[in-house]
Formats: structure tokens, C-alpha cells, sequence
């Protein structure tokens, strides 16, 4: 039940009485008054009731999780969701077995996953949403890699005052490349390109 039509004396009865049918806090719902009440003659020939609509307020955090578990149920994958809360976006971590084919090749999948549960998500929510999808530890292994990554070119780059090209990233990819480098003195990093080919320089500073 997501939204109920209530009636009593008074405004604040009502929206006492449809809380409870709908099992929510205040915050949780919106409520619209289709009536206001009246006394009537004498307070109470004619009186008529307080009539309210009170719905609940949709959770796109829940819609979003939603949406995924439909999707790895069409897929026939079995997992759990766990919703995490991190400094500036939401963790939505698939917990289970064999997700190599909800992660994809160079977490492909797991990417486009992302995008589509944040259009879900943001598409029921006034502000900004971030939704970072995970499944097996795969985005701090991948971070990791990167790193390892950069660290190796970035010494060849010094080594031999070669300008390294990088194979095509998004966005998120790059930025941890660019973060992991930028304290060196002795390197530049720079993308170059368009998505989805937008690419990464590493170049040692002349």
C-alpha cells in the first residue's frame, strides 16, 4: 500500500490515522487535503470531516535497488544487495557468487549497471544522487590495478622521456590514474580525446 484516502475530525487525526495504515513517519509521506473540515451549525449540524490523500514519499535509493535485483533476477543471477552509505555517494554492493558476468570485461557491465541505477535513482530525487555499483571487491582491485598501472608507466616515462598513450578509459578510470599521479613533480598527466575513447598522457616534465 503506497497511498491511502482518509477521513476524521480533524486534519491532524487523519494524517494520525493514514500514517499508521501506511506504517511511515510524517517525513516519509506527502499529504494533500481534499477537504477541509467543518463544525456545521451548532457544531455539529452539517459538520463534515477531514478528508486527506497521504501518500509515501518514493525512496530512490529503493527504487534503484529495486530495479537492480529485477535485472539480476532476469539475468538468473542469485545475489543479495547491500546498501552502504560512503562520504559522497551510495554503495550498492551485489554480494554472491560467480558475478563475473555482472561485472563484464574491465567491469564493463558493472558500469553500465551503474548508469542505468543512477538515471533510476535520480530520476525520483530533487538533488543529486551518486550510486557506485560493486560486485566481489571488483572497483578497489581495479583501483589497485590502475594504480600499479601508473606507477610503472609513469617510471618509463621518466626512463626513456617517452609520451605514453594510455588505451581508452571512462571517466572514473582516469581520474583515479590522475589522483594516484599528480603529487609526482616529475609528471604530467593530461586526457585527451572523446568519449568513449578519451584516452590518458603520462609525459615526464622537461
Amino acid at each position: 500500500m503506497k497511498k491511502v484516502t482518509v477521513t476524521a475530525k480533524t486534519v491532524d487525526e487523519a494524517i494520525a490515522l493514514a500514517l499508521k495504515q501506511l506504517n511511515a513517519e510524517k517525513n516519509q509521506v506527502t499529504v494533500t487535503i481534499l477537504e477541509e473540515p467543518t463544525k456545521g451549525f451548532f457544531g455539529f449540524i452539517g459538520a463534515r470531516p477531514a478528508k486527506l490523500e497521504v501518500e509515501l514519499k518514493i525512496d530512490p535509493i529503493q527504487e534503484a535497488k529495486t530495479f537492480l535485483q529485477d535485472i539480476l533476477a532476469t539475468m538468473s543471477v542469485t545475489a543479495t544487495i547491500e546498501v552502504k552509505n560512503e562520504k559522497d555517494a551510495t554503495l550498492l554492493d551485489i554480494i554472491g557468487e560467480d558475478l563475473g558476468i555482472i561485472i563484464g570485461r574491465r567491469g564493463q557491465t558493472l558500469d553500465s549497471l551503474q548508469f542505468l541505477v543512477n538515471t533510476v535513482a535520480n530520476k525520483h530525487s530533487d538533488s543529486y544522487l551518486r550510486i557506485v555499483l560493486d560486485a566481489e571487491n571488483y572497483r578497489l582491485k581495479r583501483r589497485q590495478t590502475l594504480e600499479q598501472l601508473a606507477d610503472r608507466l609513469a617510471h618509463k616515462a621518466i626512463k626513456t622521456g617517452q609520451v605514453i598513450k594510455l588505451e581508452p578509459m571512462p571517466s572514473h578510470e582516469r581520474k583515479v590514474i590522475h589522483t594516484f599521479l599528480q603529487e609526482r613533480k616529475n609528471i604530467n598527466t593530461y586526457s585527451e580525446g572523446q568519449d568513449p575513447n578519451r584516452y590518458i598522457v603520462i609525459q615526464a616534465k622537461k
